[in-house]
């Protein structure tokens, strides 16, 4: 946590009236900016002016004049004015039933007299870790008011996407060729689109083409562009693709399928950097940036010779590989909320959500086609949908997208990360991103959970 530019102190309240007991933990505990209140209105005070994230609160103050107990009245107004605090109470030899008492009131952990310092410090500090990953989570949440976008408007929160995106801001100001390899539908041009926009040309056009989309007779023409009375129906001088993207950058989507023959050509362009369109005879210099993109095997189609390899090279001089969605653990169900929540508005109001079932179909759906078939199968889903919640039978993924097949591990380190990764996400499924519902679904602490969910780069909504 940080305050202008400069690490922000974690700050300890320690509620004691015992002077001699005030004046131990404040020297013991160095890693902390250490504040003490030696009764209600002092702590009170502080908490409102300081606002530490720790309390450390001895239950047996001394009582108010009608009786009350003044620990759990402390206990009570810190919750009420700061409900994330994590209080830990202090209770007596042989007071155990009343520190269970301030558990079940929201403290969040408890040590009984005597104290020992260093026992008491290791909450103390699980506590401060704890409350770190709240605030970082929180951080999470807040991106996720942004549908979790990152580069080009990529929707993602698999650690292995984020790792593409990474690659592809850290090469887009070097201007070199980038060649995106990955299935159709794993979002190659939006991540070319984030590309262009996280480099200098940002003010440039950003010109797509997709060279299986175009008749190879017309393709030529569609990258080069052409002269007027080039050829049939040539009524005008027209500028190609690559003429049109000059400053900017040119997206050559599905590069497999273009043609020898204009391999040749636009293996000249990138090495003279200049043009002729068809019908000309003038030399044109042409700035432009190509990224190009396509889901086949350019290696086999290369032993084939039916890719140029000189071409390849010059295409290739950055290759970032895109993981389909089924290698994204997670990103499914955030992807398939984000559809949800811009399709239901229009096609079906009443969908709010999805039925825990509907979620864990999803979640273990193979998805060949990936993104774009998840887009259409929760479009479909919404408008079939009857109740407020889309169920496992609207989404009709019986047959070969459900993934009914195991996955062949030979190591226990690997195996346990993908079971603890997998139980993870079906537990935040069904407890709607509730921390302390998940960790009781899994059986274990919610302290516990925090730190698999860090360790696996994990979000937790």
């Amino acid at each position: 946590m940080k305050k202008d530019g400069a690490e922000a102190p974690r700050k300890l309240l320690v509620v004691e009236d015992d002077p001699g007991l005030q004046t131990q933990l404040k020297w013991a505990y160095e890693d902390y900016q250490v504040l003490v209140a030696g009764d209600h209105d002092a702590a009170i005070e502080l908490l409102r002016a300081e606002e530490p994230d720790v309390v450390t609160l001895d239950l047996g103050l001394p009582p108010d004049p009608d009786g009350t107990r003044e620990g759990f009245r402390t206990l009570k107004a810190i919750l009420e004015m700061k409900p994330d605090t994590k209080v830990i109470v202090v209770s007596g030899h042989g007071e155990r039933a009343s520190a269970l008492n301030a558990i079940a009131q929201g403290a969040w952990d408890f040590y009984q007299k005597p104290i020992d310092i260093d026992e008491l410090g290791l909450i103390v500090r699980r506590a401060f870790h704890v409350r770190e990953l709240e605030v970082e989570n929180a951080r999470l949440a807040e991106q996720g008011a942004n549908d979790n976008r990152v580069l080009g408007g990529m929707i993602t929160g698999a650690p292995e996407m984020l790792k593409v995106a990474r690659t592809i801001e850290r090469v887009a100001n070097l201007d070199v060729s980038v060649m995106l390899l990955g299935a159709s539908g794993t979002g190659k041009e939006l991540l070319a689109r984030g590309l262009h926009e996280a480099s200098g040309r940002r003010d440039g056009a950003f010109v797509a083409i997709n060279c299986a989309a175009i008749p190879e007779n017309l393709l030529e023409s569609e990258l080069f562009g052409h002269e007027k009375g080039a050829f049939t129906g040539a009524v005008k001088t027209t500028e190609g693709k690559i003429e049109l993207a000059h400053g900017g950058t040119l997206f050559l989507d599905e590069v497999g399928d273009i043609p020898l023959p204009l391999q040749v050509k636009l293996l000249r362009f990138l090495q003279e950097r200049t043009i002729e369109r068809i019908g000309g005879r003038k030399s044109i210099a042409v700035d432009t940036r190509i990224v190009c993109a396509t889901h086949r095997d350019l290696d086999a189609m290369i032993a084939a010779q039916s890719f140029r390899d000189d071409l390849y090279y010059r295409l290739a001089e950055m290759v970032v590989k895109i993981p389909s969605l089924v290698e994204r653990p997670g990103d499914a169900v955030l992807l398939a909320r984000h559809f949800l929540h811009q399709y239901a508005p229009e096609m079906n109001p009443g969908v709010r959500g999805f039925a825990p079932d509907a979620l864990q179909a999803i979640d273990e759906a193979r998805w060949p086609g990936n993104v774009r078939e998840l887009e259409n199968r929760i479009k479909r889903a919404v408008i079939m949908a009857d109740g407020k919640l889309v169920a496992k039978d609207d989404l009709d993924l019986a047959g070969a997208a459900a993934n009914d097949g195991e996955e062949s591990w030979l190591n226990l380190r690997s195996a346990r990360e993908a079971a603890d990764r997998v139980a993870i996400r079906r537990a935040m499924m069904q407890s709607e991103g509730n921390i302390s519902a998940a960790a009781k679904l899994l059986g274990i602490s919610r302290p516990t959970l925090y730190d698999l969910l860090k360790q696996y780069r994990m979000q937790a909504a």
